[in-house]
């Protein structure tokens, strides 16, 4: 986007900020915590349902990306914003009434329309190429925030009450969409005024410079994704950790990553390259979910979570100023759009691969698998030039 955007978007960075966080707090309360309890015990649904319905919303989620982004290049963000959220509220909102299953799997659908809106603008603000990493650790740190503390809420809130914890994460949800309504009204982006065919080939073109990149979007996506339906039980039945100590456990592993984004993010912008980060963080990565994977003793676990939220901390800046190079100027919402879509596509394939693999062959196969992911994507980038 123009300079002169970039800079009136800079007056909204609080109230962005503060809409990123509401909208990812309610995000992974519902996905992690509310949809399988709320679902089973309040409503009556199957598991096999509720896990349809939580695909569905990543699927919608996904597919749409592309065209959200398109929409940011040509309308106001405040309108792009406003009605993504204010869909995705109505999804949340009728969950309650969703007692037959395809009504629960639509409303959680619905719920995943308006996801992306606010991350895509979050991501196209970040144009400096100097600071570009520290900027993505900023927007990372809050929307892990988020996503861990929701859960982590919505679990104490349930002992208490289901549907009081239900109305407080619409309730919350709501907020953002009126704050959103303060967002200023700003003149459009000049765009280029291309058919939306003409900036299909335009990113091609991109995506074929970036084809080393590839791989590493899906896979590395896949391989966290993947981990995320056996964790519970891997940790209980082959750790030994009580409910508690798994979320203590998660607590640490979170804690180090949000912690470690920022500096990761503003040493590599300091440092020549990035490929340095990603190559140890991914090599980390798999080394630390092996050891994981031997099953080592409780205050050993800890140790090895903590390590992973920094090694995952030293990605995730790094990358995506990558990734960022290869947006097209003046597209940078449809651009990243498309990067959006494809890293999803690892996130959606993640899940179903983790449990098929953990029901054939038990939960710590699957952490072994995430763990080769993550060591081919080191040895597969290891040799590579990518900056």
């Amino acid at each position: 986007m123009a300079a002169s955007h970039n800079k009136l978007f800079r007056s909204d960075i609080g109230l962005i900020s503060v809409i990123l966080f509401l909208e990812n707090f309610v995000r992974g309360a519902v996905l992690v915590s509310l949809l399988p309890i709320y679902g089973e015990k309040t409503l009556g649904l199957t598991l096999d349902v509720i896990g349809v319905a939580i695909t569905a919303h990543y699927l919608t989620d996904t597919a749409l990306k592309i065209a959200i982004g398109y929409l940011l290049d040509r309308f106001s963000i405040r309108v792009v914003v406003q009605s993504g959220l204010f869909i995705s509220f109505i999804g949340l909102f009728a969950l309650q009434f969703a007692g037959v299953p395809w009504l629960f799997i639509l409303a959680s659908a619905v719920y995943g329309i308006g996801m992306s809106p606010v991350w895509i603008v979050c991501l196209t603000s970040v144009s400096d190429q100097k600071q570009r990493g520290g900027q993505m650790g900023y927007w990372y740190s809050i929307w892990l925030v988020g996503l861990g503390a929701g859960p982590i809420v919505c679990n104490v809130l349930l002992d208490y009450s289901a549907r009081f914890t239900y109305y407080l994460l619409i309730s919350l949800y709501l907020l953002s969409w009126v704050l959103s309504l303060f967002i200023k009204k700003r003149p459009i982006p000049p765009v280029r005024k291309v058919s939306f065919r003409k900036q299909l080939l335009v990113l091609q073109g991109r995506l074929r410079k970036m084809k080393l990149l590839l791989p590493g979007m899906i896979l590395q996506t896949m391989g966290a994704a993947m981990l995320v339906p056996v964790l519970p039980g891997f940790a209980t039945n082959q750790l030994g950790f009580t409910g508690l100590q798994y979320s203590l456990l998660l607590l640490a592993g979170g804690i180090c990553a949000v912690a470690g984004l920022i500096p990761m993010g503003k040493l590599s912008d300091r440092l020549a390259g990035k490929k340095l980060f990603l190559i140890f963080g991914f090599g980390f990565i798999a080394v630390l979910l092996a050891l994981l994977a031997l099953r080592p003793p409780i205050w050993y676990c800890f140790v090895i979570t903590m390590a992973l939220g920094l090694s995952y901390s030293a990605i995730l800046p790094a990358w995506n100023a990558l990734l960022g190079k290869y947006v097209p100027p003046r597209q940078e919402g449809f651009g990243w759009g498309i990067l959006s879509a494809v890293e999803g596509v690892g996130v959606m394939i993640g899940p179903v691969a983790g449990g098929l693999i953990g029901s054939a062959a038990g939960t710590p196969a699957v952490v072994w698998t995430s763990a080769i992911l993550f060591a081919l994507i080191c040895l597969y980038y290891w040799p590579q030039k990518l900056d």
